[in-house]
């Protein structure tokens, strides 16, 4: 099981980014992803999860209102799209997948996530 994040760079404040999280050795459309951040001198946050043949989503109060997860299942890919970033976004964004996940209509904690992405950076500056 592989996932590749992309879609990470530089925006300015007030700016938008869509995330992308390509995954290979299962099929998406069967299993949650979840999106993760982490700032330097943070702590790993989780901040959101589809459930793609559910439809089912779950957001951390963090990312309420401004992003939005979502999933292609024909290219086995789900995306995070980002919007009104400011700095305090900044962080390596990963997203992850569990085998033994079942929805619950909460956030999953991170170990019950099996397989990690290596991320990619999102930096919000002017």
């Amino acid at each position: 099981v592989q996932l590749v994040e992309s879609g990470g760079g530089l925006v300015q404040p007030g700016g938008s980014l869509m995330l992308s999280c390509a995954v290979s050795g299962l099929n998406s459309e069967n299993y949650a992803i979840g999106w993760f951040r982490q700032a330097p001198g943070k702590d790993r946050e989780e901040i959101s999860y589809i459930w793609p043949r559910r439809g089912e989503t779950v957001y951390a109060d963090a990312a309420k209102g401004r992003f939005t997860t979502s999933r292609d299942n024909a290219k086995n890919t789900v995306y995070l799209q980002m919007n009104s970033l400011n700095p305090g976004d900044t962080a390596v964004y990963s997203c992850a997948t569990g085998l033994g996940l079942i929805p619950t209509g909460h956030l999953p904690p991170a170990n019950m996530y099996d397989y990690w992405g290596q991320g990619t950076q999102v930096t919000v500056s002017s």
